[in-house]
C-alpha cells in the first residue's frame, strides 16, 4: 500500500494527520460563481494561505492548478450534475481514475446523495471507482450526503452517521459529511466511521466566527479536518481565511486566535 500512503501524505499533513481541502467543483453545478471566475488567482490565494489540497474537475486542472508559488495536493473530482437537471441530486461519473492519474492527481473524489431517486446508480459508481482506486493505489475522497424525497433534515445525526459509514464501507479513504451542529452529536459520526472524517463547509455563512465555531466543534469531536469551499474562496481575503483555518486544524488555535490571524 506504499503508493496510496505516499499520495495520502500529499493531501493530509503527516504531523497533524489532518487536512484543509478547498473544493472548487462548483462551476459544473452553478457556473462561474464569485471566486471561481479566475481560477488561477483564487488557487494562488488559498495555496498561499496553507491549504493542503484543492479539489476541481478535470478541465480546470490546466486552468487553475500548479502555476506559480508553492505546491499543493490535487484532488480530481469524478462526479458532476447541474442545477438545471430534472434531478439536481443525481450525479454522474464524468472522469475516470485513469484520467485523473494522467492529470497528476494525488487523489480522486466522488459525490453520492443517499436518498436521491438515483442513489443506487451513485452507489454502483462508488463501488466501481473504489475498485479502480485500489488497483492504482489512489486515495479516494467520498462526499456523502443524505438528500432526497425522504430526507427531511440532512443535518440529523442519524443521517450523518449513515452517510459517513456508507463512505467507509464502500472503500473511501476520507469521508466528507455535513457537520451536525454540536460536538456531542458529531462525535457519534466520527466514532462510527473507521476512516478520517472531514466536514463540509456548506452554504456561505453569515460571519467568520460562525465558521470558526463550526470548525472548533468538529475538531473537538475528532474530525480530521475540513473541506470548505465558498466560505473560503468567496471570502474577502481567501488567503487569510485559509491561514486562520489551517492554524485551527494543524495547530489547535482557538476561535479567538483564528480571528486574530484573519485580522492581522
Amino acid at each position: 500500500m506504499i503508493g496510496k500512503a505516499i499520495r495520502m501524505e500529499r493531501i493530509i499533513d503527516r504531523n497533524s494527520q489532518r487536512t484543509v481541502i478547498v473544493p472548487m467543483d462548483h462551476g459544473v453545478t452553478v457556473g462561474p460563481i464569485e471566486g471561481l471566475a479566475d481560477m488561477r488567482t483564487t488557487v494562488s490565494k488559498v495555496v498561499s494561505g496553507g491549504a493542503n489540497a484543492i479539489l476541481m474537475h478535470k478541465g480546470m486542472v490546466r486552468a487553475g492548478h500548479r502555476g506559480t508559488g508553492q505546491d499543493v495536493g490535487l484532488i480530481v473530482h469524478l462526479s458532476a450534475g447541474t442545477s438545471l437537471s430534472p434531478d439536481p441530486n443525481a450525479k454522474e461519473l464524468v472522469c475516470t481514475v485513469e484520467e485523473a492519474i494522467k492529470l497528476g492527481a494525488d487523489a480522486v473524489s466522488i459525490h453520492v446523495n443517499i436518498g436521491a431517486e438515483t442513489d443506487r446508480d451513485m452507489l454502483r459508481q462508488f463501488g466501481l471507482v473504489s475498485e479502480r482506486c485500489t488497483f492504482w493505489q489512489m486515495p479516494l475522497v467520498a462526499m456523502v450526503y443524505t438528500r432526497g424525497p425522504k430526507v427531511r433534515d440532512e443535518y440529523d445525526v442519524e443521517h450523518a452517521k449513515l452517510a459517513a459509514r456508507v463512505g467507509a464501507e464502500l472503500g473511501a479513504d476520507i469521508v466528507k459529511v455535513v457537520y451536525t451542529g454540536s460536538v456531542e452529536s458529531f462525535r457519534e459520526v466520527v466514532q462510527g466511521c473507521p476512516v478520517p472524517v472531514v466536514i463540509a463547509g456548506g452554504p456561505k455563512m453569515g460571519s467568520d466566527e460562525e465558521i470558526f465555531r463550526m470548525v472548533e466543534g468538529a475538531l473537538e469531536a475528532g474530525a480530521a479536518g475540513l473541506s470548505i469551499g465558498r466560505n473560503a474562496f468567496q471570502h474577502e481575503h481567501p488567503d487569510k481565511m485559509i491561514q486562520a483555518l489551517s492554524r485551527m486544524v494543524h495547530h489547535e488555535a482557538s476561535v479567538a486566535e483564528a480571528t486574530e490571524t484573519l485580522k492581522s
